[in-house]
Protein backbone atom coordinates (compact mmCIF):
# COMPACT_ATOMS: atom_id res chain seq x y z
CA UNK A 1 0.00 0.00 0.00
CA UNK A 2 1.51 3.29 -1.13
CA UNK A 3 0.42 6.79 -0.15
CA UNK A 4 1.29 6.74 3.55
CA UNK A 5 3.68 9.72 3.44
CA UNK A 6 3.09 13.46 3.14
CA UNK A 7 5.41 16.44 2.70
CA UNK A 8 8.83 17.16 1.21
CA UNK A 9 11.25 18.95 3.55
CA UNK A 10 9.15 17.99 6.58
CA UNK A 11 7.87 14.53 5.72
CA UNK A 12 5.54 12.39 7.81
CA UNK A 13 4.75 8.71 7.34
CA UNK A 14 1.98 7.21 9.46
CA UNK A 15 1.61 3.54 10.30
CA UNK A 16 -0.67 1.17 12.19
CA UNK A 17 -4.30 0.05 12.18
CA UNK A 18 -7.36 0.80 14.29
CA UNK A 19 -7.38 -2.61 16.03
CA UNK A 20 -3.69 -3.41 15.71
CA UNK A 21 -1.18 -3.02 18.54
CA UNK A 22 -0.39 0.63 17.76
CA UNK A 23 -0.50 3.60 15.43
CA UNK A 24 2.27 6.11 14.94
CA UNK A 25 4.32 8.37 12.72
CA UNK A 26 7.86 8.66 11.43
CA UNK A 27 8.94 12.25 10.79
CA UNK A 28 11.87 12.93 8.49
CA UNK A 29 13.28 16.44 8.16
CA UNK A 30 12.64 17.73 11.67
CA UNK A 31 15.36 20.29 12.49
CA UNK A 32 17.72 19.50 15.38
CA UNK A 33 17.71 21.25 18.74
CA UNK A 34 13.95 21.40 19.37
CA UNK A 35 12.90 20.55 22.93
CA UNK A 36 10.51 17.62 22.78
CA UNK A 37 9.18 15.07 25.23
CA UNK A 38 6.13 12.80 25.66
CA UNK A 39 4.41 15.46 27.75
CA UNK A 40 4.31 17.82 24.76
CA UNK A 41 1.73 15.62 23.02
CA UNK A 42 -0.77 15.27 25.86
CA UNK A 43 -2.83 18.38 25.20
CA UNK A 44 -3.43 17.94 21.47
CA UNK A 45 -4.00 14.20 21.62
CA UNK A 46 -6.50 14.60 24.46
CA UNK A 47 -8.49 16.95 22.21
CA UNK A 48 -8.68 14.29 19.49
CA UNK A 49 -9.15 11.12 21.52
CA UNK A 50 -12.59 9.51 21.94
CA UNK A 51 -14.52 8.88 25.13
CA UNK A 52 -14.55 12.49 26.37
CA UNK A 53 -18.27 13.16 26.04
CA UNK A 54 -21.68 11.55 25.64
CA UNK A 55 -21.67 12.18 21.89
CA UNK A 56 -18.24 10.59 21.33
CA UNK A 57 -17.37 6.98 20.68
CA UNK A 58 -16.96 5.33 24.12
CA UNK A 59 -13.63 3.86 23.07
CA UNK A 60 -11.11 4.96 25.70
CA UNK A 61 -7.49 5.35 24.68
CA UNK A 62 -4.81 7.04 26.78
CA UNK A 63 -2.97 8.12 23.61
CA UNK A 64 0.41 8.46 25.30
CA UNK A 65 3.24 9.07 22.82
CA UNK A 66 6.44 7.07 23.06
CA UNK A 67 9.39 8.66 21.24
CA UNK A 68 11.46 5.77 19.92
CA UNK A 69 14.09 7.66 17.93
CA UNK A 70 15.32 11.11 16.96
CA UNK A 71 15.72 12.45 20.52
CA UNK A 72 18.81 12.87 22.70
CA UNK A 73 18.87 14.65 26.04
CA UNK A 74 15.39 16.03 25.44
CA UNK A 75 16.08 17.61 22.05
CA UNK A 76 15.57 16.54 18.46
CA UNK A 77 18.74 15.37 16.73
CA UNK A 78 17.71 16.00 13.12
CA UNK A 79 17.39 12.26 12.47
CA UNK A 80 14.00 10.58 11.88
CA UNK A 81 11.57 10.87 14.79
CA UNK A 82 9.50 7.78 15.51
CA UNK A 83 6.33 8.45 17.50
CA UNK A 84 4.35 5.44 18.75
CA UNK A 85 0.85 5.40 20.26
CA UNK A 86 -0.36 2.06 21.62
CA UNK A 87 -3.93 0.83 21.15
CA UNK A 88 -5.16 -0.25 24.57
CA UNK A 89 -8.96 -0.39 24.27
CA UNK A 90 -9.50 -2.65 21.28
CA UNK A 91 -12.82 -4.53 21.08
CA UNK A 92 -12.95 -6.42 17.79
CA UNK A 93 -15.78 -8.88 18.53
CA UNK A 94 -18.65 -6.56 17.45
CA UNK A 95 -16.97 -6.22 14.05
CA UNK A 96 -16.93 -9.93 13.19
CA UNK A 97 -20.21 -9.58 11.33
CA UNK A 98 -18.37 -7.29 8.92
CA UNK A 99 -15.91 -9.97 7.81
CA UNK A 100 -18.10 -10.60 4.80
CA UNK A 101 -20.33 -7.53 4.62
CA UNK A 102 -19.36 -4.09 3.31
CA UNK A 103 -20.35 -1.10 5.44
CA UNK A 104 -22.14 1.60 3.39
CA UNK A 105 -20.19 4.86 3.33
CA UNK A 106 -16.94 3.23 4.47
CA UNK A 107 -13.81 2.21 2.57
CA UNK A 108 -14.45 -1.54 2.96
CA UNK A 109 -15.69 -2.04 -0.59
CA UNK A 110 -13.01 0.03 -2.31
CA UNK A 111 -10.19 -1.51 -0.25
CA UNK A 112 -11.51 -4.97 -1.17
CA UNK A 113 -11.69 -4.12 -4.86
CA UNK A 114 -8.17 -2.67 -4.84
CA UNK A 115 -6.31 -5.09 -2.54
CA UNK A 116 -8.47 -8.21 -2.49
CA UNK A 117 -8.98 -7.91 1.27
CA UNK A 118 -9.83 -5.34 3.94
CA UNK A 119 -9.47 -5.08 7.70
CA UNK A 120 -13.02 -5.36 8.99
CA UNK A 121 -11.93 -4.62 12.60
CA UNK A 122 -12.86 -0.96 12.62
CA UNK A 123 -11.52 -0.23 9.16
CA UNK A 124 -7.80 -0.79 9.68
CA UNK A 125 -5.83 1.98 7.95
CA UNK A 126 -9.00 3.76 6.82
CA UNK A 127 -10.15 4.22 10.41
CA UNK A 128 -10.15 7.63 12.11
CA UNK A 129 -7.78 6.03 14.62
CA UNK A 130 -4.97 6.77 12.14
CA UNK A 131 -5.45 10.46 12.72
CA UNK A 132 -3.91 10.20 16.20
CA UNK A 133 -0.56 9.84 14.42
CA UNK A 134 -1.27 12.98 12.38
CA UNK A 135 -2.03 14.99 15.51
CA UNK A 136 1.24 13.80 17.05
CA UNK A 137 3.11 14.90 13.92
CA UNK A 138 1.29 18.23 14.06
CA UNK A 139 2.65 18.83 17.55
CA UNK A 140 6.20 18.60 16.18
CA UNK A 141 5.30 20.87 13.26
CA UNK A 142 3.86 23.34 15.75
CA UNK A 143 7.19 23.39 17.61
CA UNK A 144 8.80 24.64 14.39
CA UNK A 145 6.18 27.34 13.82
CA UNK A 146 5.51 28.54 17.36
CA UNK A 147 8.71 30.56 17.95
CA UNK A 148 7.87 32.64 14.89
CA UNK A 149 4.37 33.59 16.02
CA UNK A 150 2.42 31.39 13.60
CA UNK A 151 -0.88 30.39 15.23
CA UNK A 152 -3.34 27.81 13.91
CA UNK A 153 -6.91 27.79 15.25
CA UNK A 154 -9.72 25.49 14.15
CA UNK A 155 -13.37 25.29 15.18
CA UNK A 156 -16.76 24.01 14.07
CA UNK A 157 -18.29 26.57 11.72
CA UNK A 158 -21.33 24.42 10.95
CA UNK A 159 -22.92 21.20 12.25
CA UNK A 160 -26.18 19.64 11.04
CA UNK A 161 -26.90 22.69 8.89
CA UNK A 162 -26.58 25.06 11.86
CA UNK A 163 -23.98 27.71 11.05
CA UNK A 164 -22.15 29.92 13.53
CA UNK A 165 -22.69 33.65 13.10
CA UNK A 166 -20.35 34.91 15.84
CA UNK A 167 -16.66 34.32 16.50
CA UNK A 168 -15.61 34.04 20.14
CA UNK A 169 -12.43 31.95 20.15
CA UNK A 170 -12.34 31.79 23.93
CA UNK A 171 -15.43 29.53 24.01
CA UNK A 172 -14.27 26.94 21.45
CA UNK A 173 -12.96 24.45 24.00
CA UNK A 174 -15.81 25.04 26.46
CA UNK A 175 -18.51 23.27 24.44
CA UNK A 176 -18.64 19.72 23.00
CA UNK A 177 -19.06 21.01 19.44
CA UNK A 178 -15.89 23.13 19.49
CA UNK A 179 -17.87 26.04 18.09
CA UNK A 180 -16.89 29.71 18.50
CA UNK A 181 -20.54 30.80 18.74
CA UNK A 182 -22.12 29.81 22.11
CA UNK A 183 -25.72 29.99 20.89
CA UNK A 184 -25.00 28.04 17.71
CA UNK A 185 -23.06 25.48 19.78
CA UNK A 186 -26.13 24.88 21.93
CA UNK A 187 -28.32 24.22 18.88
CA UNK A 188 -25.63 22.07 17.26
CA UNK A 189 -25.44 19.89 20.36
CA UNK A 190 -29.22 19.46 20.41
CA UNK A 191 -29.18 18.42 16.75
CA UNK A 192 -26.45 15.88 17.46
CA UNK A 193 -28.44 14.43 20.38
CA UNK A 194 -31.54 14.11 18.18
CA UNK A 195 -29.54 12.36 15.46
CA UNK A 196 -28.16 9.84 17.97
CA UNK A 197 -31.62 9.15 19.37
CA UNK A 198 -32.79 8.46 15.82
CA UNK A 199 -29.87 6.12 15.13
CA UNK A 200 -28.35 8.56 12.68
CA UNK A 201 -25.40 10.96 12.31
CA UNK A 202 -24.65 14.48 11.07
CA UNK A 203 -21.86 16.30 9.25
CA UNK A 204 -20.62 19.86 9.19
CA UNK A 205 -17.89 22.33 8.30
CA UNK A 206 -14.61 23.03 10.09
CA UNK A 207 -12.89 26.37 9.61
CA UNK A 208 -9.16 26.79 10.29
CA UNK A 209 -7.54 30.21 10.60
CA UNK A 210 -3.79 30.83 10.47
CA UNK A 211 -2.45 34.08 11.88
CA UNK A 212 1.14 35.31 11.85
CA UNK A 213 2.12 33.46 8.68
CA UNK A 214 4.66 35.50 6.69
CA UNK A 215 4.36 36.18 3.00
CA UNK A 216 6.35 33.85 0.78
CA UNK A 217 5.29 30.31 1.67
CA UNK A 218 4.30 28.18 -1.30
CA UNK A 219 6.00 26.70 -4.35
CA UNK A 220 4.43 27.40 -7.75
CA UNK A 221 3.27 25.75 -9.92
CA UNK A 222 2.17 22.34 -8.63
CA UNK A 223 3.16 22.80 -4.99
CA UNK A 224 1.04 25.88 -4.35
CA UNK A 225 0.38 26.47 -0.66
CA UNK A 226 -3.37 26.30 -1.13
CA UNK A 227 -3.03 23.15 -3.23
CA UNK A 228 -1.05 21.43 -0.50
CA UNK A 229 -3.45 22.64 2.20
CA UNK A 230 -6.35 21.28 0.17
CA UNK A 231 -4.62 17.93 -0.28
CA UNK A 232 -3.77 17.79 3.43
CA UNK A 233 -7.38 18.43 4.40
CA UNK A 234 -8.81 16.08 1.77
CA UNK A 235 -6.50 13.31 2.98
CA UNK A 236 -8.49 13.24 6.23
CA UNK A 237 -11.03 10.47 5.80
CA UNK A 238 -14.37 12.27 6.29
CA UNK A 239 -13.52 15.46 4.38
CA UNK A 240 -15.35 15.84 1.07
CA UNK A 241 -14.68 19.45 0.03
CA UNK A 242 -12.24 22.29 0.80
CA UNK A 243 -12.50 26.06 0.42
CA UNK A 244 -9.78 28.70 0.69
CA UNK A 245 -10.88 32.26 1.49
CA UNK A 246 -14.23 33.01 -0.11
CA UNK A 247 -14.16 29.59 -1.77
CA UNK A 248 -17.34 28.87 -3.72
CA UNK A 249 -18.61 32.38 -3.10
CA UNK A 250 -15.76 33.68 -5.28
CA UNK A 251 -17.37 31.91 -8.25
CA UNK A 252 -20.52 33.98 -7.73
CA UNK A 253 -18.76 37.33 -7.40
CA UNK A 254 -17.40 39.84 -9.91
CA UNK A 255 -13.72 40.65 -10.10
CA UNK A 256 -14.38 44.09 -8.64
CA UNK A 257 -15.92 42.37 -5.61
CA UNK A 258 -13.45 39.52 -5.24
CA UNK A 259 -10.15 41.37 -5.65
CA UNK A 260 -8.39 42.47 -2.46
CA UNK A 261 -7.23 46.11 -2.91
CA UNK A 262 -3.63 46.83 -1.92
CA UNK A 263 -2.72 49.83 0.22
CA UNK A 264 0.55 50.94 1.85
CA UNK A 265 -0.83 49.43 5.08
CA UNK A 266 -1.63 46.08 3.44
CA UNK A 267 -4.69 44.43 1.92
CA UNK A 268 -8.04 46.12 2.57
CA UNK A 269 -9.97 42.83 2.37
CA UNK A 270 -9.14 39.13 2.45
CA UNK A 271 -11.33 37.36 -0.08
CA UNK A 272 -8.26 35.38 -1.18
CA UNK A 273 -7.89 33.77 2.23
CA UNK A 274 -4.27 34.82 2.65
CA UNK A 275 -2.95 33.10 -0.49
CA UNK A 276 -2.33 34.54 -3.97
CA UNK A 277 -0.76 32.63 -6.84
CA UNK A 278 -0.22 29.71 -4.48
CA UNK A 279 1.97 31.84 -2.16
CA UNK A 280 1.04 33.24 1.25
CA UNK A 281 0.56 37.01 1.19
CA UNK A 282 0.94 37.70 4.91
CA UNK A 283 -2.78 37.97 5.63
CA UNK A 284 -4.77 35.52 7.71
CA UNK A 285 -5.04 32.16 5.95
CA UNK A 286 -8.59 30.78 6.02
CA UNK A 287 -9.44 27.17 5.14
CA UNK A 288 -12.81 25.43 5.40
CA UNK A 289 -13.34 21.68 5.18
CA UNK A 290 -16.72 20.01 4.63
CA UNK A 291 -17.05 16.87 6.76
CA UNK A 292 -19.55 14.19 5.81
CA UNK A 293 -21.84 12.49 8.35
CA UNK A 294 -20.36 9.52 10.20
CA UNK A 295 -21.25 6.51 7.99
CA UNK A 296 -21.59 4.16 10.98
CA UNK A 297 -25.18 4.56 12.14
CA UNK A 298 -27.63 2.54 14.20
CA UNK A 299 -30.19 2.15 11.41
CA UNK A 300 -30.52 -0.90 9.20
CA UNK A 301 -28.79 -0.31 5.87
CA UNK A 302 -28.77 -2.04 2.52
CA UNK A 303 -25.46 -3.58 1.37
CA UNK A 304 -23.86 -6.61 -0.30
CA UNK A 305 -21.48 -9.35 0.80
CA UNK A 306 -18.13 -10.32 -0.74
CA UNK A 307 -19.91 -12.44 -3.35
CA UNK A 308 -22.06 -9.49 -4.41
CA UNK A 309 -25.24 -10.88 -2.89
CA UNK A 310 -27.71 -8.45 -1.28
CA UNK A 311 -27.74 -8.17 2.49
CA UNK A 312 -28.84 -5.84 5.29
CA UNK A 313 -26.67 -4.52 8.09
CA UNK A 314 -27.22 -2.88 11.46
CA UNK A 315 -23.97 -1.76 13.09
CA UNK A 316 -23.27 -2.37 16.77
CA UNK A 317 -19.76 -0.97 17.30
CA UNK A 318 -18.60 2.21 19.07
CA UNK A 319 -19.15 5.35 17.03
CA UNK A 320 -19.32 9.13 17.19
CA UNK A 321 -22.49 10.86 16.07
CA UNK A 322 -20.51 13.64 14.34
CA UNK A 323 -16.86 13.75 13.29
CA UNK A 324 -16.58 17.54 13.33
CA UNK A 325 -15.53 18.23 16.96
CA UNK A 326 -12.80 15.58 17.00
CA UNK A 327 -11.62 16.37 13.48
CA UNK A 328 -10.81 19.98 14.47
CA UNK A 329 -7.40 19.11 16.03
CA UNK A 330 -6.68 16.76 13.11
CA UNK A 331 -7.16 19.52 10.54
CA UNK A 332 -5.17 21.94 12.68
CA UNK A 333 -2.36 19.37 12.73
CA UNK A 334 -2.40 18.89 8.97
CA UNK A 335 -2.29 22.66 8.42
CA UNK A 336 0.73 22.89 10.74
CA UNK A 337 2.44 20.07 8.86
CA UNK A 338 1.97 21.89 5.52
CA UNK A 339 3.18 25.21 6.90
CA UNK A 340 6.23 23.64 8.56
CA UNK A 341 7.05 21.80 5.35
CA UNK A 342 6.90 24.95 3.22
CA UNK A 343 8.72 27.03 5.83
CA UNK A 344 11.61 24.56 5.86
CA UNK A 345 11.71 24.52 2.06
CA UNK A 346 12.44 28.23 1.84
CA UNK A 347 13.40 29.15 5.42
CA UNK A 348 10.89 31.99 5.08
CA UNK A 349 10.53 32.16 8.84
CA UNK A 350 14.17 33.16 9.26
CA UNK A 351 16.95 31.29 11.09
CA UNK A 352 16.09 28.47 13.50
CA UNK A 353 15.31 29.45 17.06
CA UNK A 354 18.30 29.34 19.41
CA UNK A 355 18.42 26.38 21.83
Amino acid sequence: MAGNSFGEAFRITTFGESHGPCVGAVIDGCPPGIRLGPEDFIGELSRRRPGRGALDSPREEKDCVEILSGIFEGRTTGTPLTLLIRNEDVQSAPYEVLARLFRPGHADYTYYRKYGHYDHRGGGRSSARETAARVAAGVVAGKILEPHGVRVLGYALEIAGIRASRFKPEVIESNPCRCADPEAARRMEQAMIRAREEGDSVGGVVEVRVSGCPAGLGEPVFDKLDADLAKAAMSVGAVKAVEIGDGLEAARARGSQNNDPLTPAGFKTNHAGGILGGISNGDEIIIRAAVKPIPSIGREQETIDREGLPASLRLAGRYDVCAVPRIVPVLEAMVRVVLADHALRVRALGPPAKP
